[in-house]
């Protein structure tokens, strides 16, 4: 297809950038300088290829698809699985998942050549995209080998769509190669057949991440963590904050102080490599802070614990009675909000929301949520804090996860449907 060609031209010319950005990031993150040559690539080959290659993009999308990638490797024991990432959180995050259960390399970047390496040396049977990653040569290559492709918990916004559209016959043609698009709602099913998926692969199975298992084991950690800051003393936790974002949390945390003298912020930035310079902003305005990865005890004089570890985060939620999830006072399109409602925790939020928008529009109907603008946010947190309103947002959060469950079960359904022998 020549738009395929002319796209693969342009994606050659501009991989030397996509290099120049990599080591850039590395300064402030230096796994982004490591193991360059997977992404071209050149890496050493599973010692049993085949099976079931699943690619989520980076941490967030790595966790919500682990319960299904569980239940997948239960249900085909004898089959291997390949998991890749772009980043290096969600590469992390598979390993601290798995282990060695799993092969674990970075997708490759999306030349012919890299594609068409990696999957000689994986020989995948069915590939699982997690939600929205869609690459032209990628999918070309991997349908060309009569690998079925599974776009999994498919979101598409109407920017994303927008985006798309623009690619016109090239979006038409990678979305002609997917075996199954099974989309979060009706809404992103719809989106995805405008764009030229046929009606008769799209499912629509609803959301993954409803489908969250708070273990024992993390509600006992939690309880231990919130002992130890003090059961009584009240705890906002604001995570996932972006650039931008922390500034703006500071600023309402010193008014809710004004109301709550012993109020404690867990402060968890999104990215890794901002930890110190979160950690700097906020002793820079004078708060006493004690990091996370270093175990500093959360006495009564310190005003914020920075959540500097990785993996924490739901933990973290537990053991706290309001949060604010970011991403969202910044147009980032806003983060999971149901990792604390289904620990009942309430939910504030500023205005972008569009990466969750089916999950923040039931959340918000229900009660269980509240939006803020940045001026209006420590006024809506004070809210949160009153008994009744509190209990009656934990029951609406815990209700909300619990009613919209089943997605994992159909996609399931699928993936062993598309792994039939003869499909």
């Amino acid at each position: 297809m020549m738009v395929r060609i002319l796209y693969t031209i342009f994606y050659y010319a501009i991989t030397p950038f996509i290099f120049y950005r990599l080591k850039r990031r590395a300064k402030q993150a230096p796994a982004y300088a490591q193991r360059w040559r997977e992404r071209l690539g050149f890496f050493t080959a599973p010692e049993k290829p085949g099976g079931f290659w699943v690619h989520s993009v980076s941490m967030g999308e790595t966790i919500a698809i682990t319960p299904l990638v569980r239940k997948i490797m239960a249900a085909y024991p004898e089959l291997p699985i390949t998991i890749t990432t772009m980043t290096p959180t969600g590469s992390a995050q598979v390993k601290a998942a798995f282990g060695d259960a799993v092969f674990h390399v970075y997708v490759p970047y999306d030349m012919p050549g890299a594609v068409k390496r990696f999957l000689e040396k994986v020989q995948p049977a069915l590939c699982l995209i997690v939600e929205t990653e869609l690459w032209p040569n990628l999918i070309h290559y991997t349908h060309k080998r009569k690998i079925p492709i599974i776009i999994a918990n498919a979101r598409l916004s109407e920017k994303s769509a927008k985006g798309y559209t623009a690619l016109g016959p090239l979006t038409r043609d990678m979305l002609d190669k997917v075996s199954v698009v099974a989309a979060q709602g009706s809404n992103d099913g719809e989106r995805f057949v405008s764009l030229g998926l046929p009606k008769q692969n799209l499912e629509i199975t609803g959301n993954i991440k409803f489908d969250i298992q708070v273990s024992a084991q993390i509600r006992q950690k939690a309880a231990e963590i919130r002992a130890a800051w003090g059961k009584e003393r009240p705890v906002w936790i604001a995570a996932s904050t972006h650039d931008g974002e922390d500034e703006l949390i500071l600023g309402a945390f010193r008014q809710l102080r004004e109301h709550m003298p012993d109020l404690l912020l867990v402060l968890v930035p999104r990215h890794p490599e901002r930890f110190d310079k979160v950690a700097g902003l906020c002793r820079s305005q004078s708060f006493t802070v004690a990091r996370r990865s270093k175990n500093e005890p959360v006495h009564p004089g310190i005003d914020i614990m920075l959540g500097d570890t990785m993996g924490e985060l739901l933990t973290l939620f537990g053991a706290s009675d309001v949060a604010f999830v970011g991403g969202s006072l910044v147009d980032r399109g806003g983060h999971n909000f149901l990792e604390p409602a289904a620990f009942g925790v309430p939910v504030v939020s500023g205005p972008s929301v569009f990466n969750f928008a089916q999950v923040s529009a039931a959340l918000l109907d229900a009660g269980a949520m509240m939006t803020a603008l940045p001026d209006d946010l420590a006024s809506t947190v004070v809210k949160m804090f009153n008994t009744e309103t509190h209990q009656k947002m934990s029951k609406a959060a815990i209700e909300v996860v619990a009613k919209n469950r089943g997605a994992e079960k159909k996609l399931l359904a699928i993936v062993q449907d598309a792994h039939q022998p003869g499909r």
